[in-house]
């Protein structure tokens, strides 16, 4: 890992959300034409502020199957309808229709969530690359879970580190808006429900974070009725309140990387019979929460 004090002179760092602490944008770089030791800076940089954005990337699968790998070791998809042909870990979304059939997934992804929050090993990081970008709409929002935990009170937050998430899956897929199907047993089989603390905290350097999610969360665990999710839409409401939120406006060949141990995000409808959005997706593997 790259020493910090380097990384800070080595890379033209400017922050995404200006008086928060929370994201940056590397300004000026050039992925494709980046060295190791330059990836690896950027790698670090990413760990210590919970999102990453570098514009202006001219980035074929190949360039960004070696940056991913810098980062990580890349994860699968749980889906492979829209998996990118001769590279299986890149995930299309978009509503461009070829041969009357769509190239990829459309409005996949909006509600607020993390992803992968149902897998035993949650994806330590989402990267999103710009192809073709709507000229209005499809914005992407990221909400802090650190800030958001801090800002609560000690005994607040103390009452939270007890609870424990259970996560489906199954109840996901089955009950969500977009993108709706029923499971084949093989993909139930293969995604059994999991538990996963409700402040997570960070392996870096130890910073906690409110983890909540919408979607998969059946029950909370801890409290007197854990099918009540109350709590958890009051959470979420809290943590995605303007003072911790993100709004990202897509240009085409921005790069767009964020950290699922301590994020939130969603992303945002726009008019779809007039405009045309491709968006290649990868992850990164991660570690179970704690």
């Amino acid at each position: 890992m790259a020493d910090p004090v380097a990384t800070q002179t080595a890379l033209r760092i400017a922050p995404l959300k200006p008086g928060s602490g929370f994201g940056a944008e590397i300004i000026g770089l050039d992925i494709a034409q980046a060295n190791d030791a330059t990836l690896d800076a950027v790698v670090d940089a990413f760990n210590r502020h919970g999102a990453l954005l570098m514009r202006g990337q001219k980035l074929d699968p190949a360039g960004l199957m070696r940056f991913i790998h810098r980062v990580g070791t890349p994860e699968g998809h749980t889906i492979q309808d829209f998996t990118l042909s001769g590279f299986p870990e890149i995930y299309v979304l978009s509503n461009r229709v070829e041969n009357g059939r769509p190239i990829g997934a459309h409005n996949d992804g909006v509600g607020w969530h993390t992803d992968y929050s149902y897998k035993e090993e949650p994806v330590m990081s989402t990267m999103l690359y710009a192809v073709e970008v709507p000229e209005e709409g499809s914005d992407t929002l990221l909400a802090d879970g650190v800030a958001a935990y801090n800002a609560l009170p000690p005994e607040r937050r103390a009452a939270l580190e007890k609870l424990r998430l259970h996560h489906s899956y199954r109840h996901f897929m089955e009950t969500r808006e977009h993108q709706r199907r029923t499971l084949t047993p093989e993909q139930i089989r293969d995604n059994p429900d999991v538990i996963h603390p409700l402040i997570r905290v960070h392996p870096t350097d130890g910073r906690r974070a409110l983890w909540p999610s919408t979607g998969t969360v059946t029950e909370i665990l801890g409290q007197d009725d854990p099918t009540d999710l109350s709590l958890l839409d009051e959470l979420v409401a809290f943590m995605t309140g303007e003072e911790f939120v993100y709004r990202h406006k897509w240009q085409v060949g921005d790069l767009l990387m964020w950290d699922n141990r301590c994020t939130l995000h969603t992303g945002t409808l726009f008019d779809d019979k007039k405009y045309i959005r491709t968006m290649h997706r990868l992850w990164v593997k991660g570690d179970r929460p704690y």
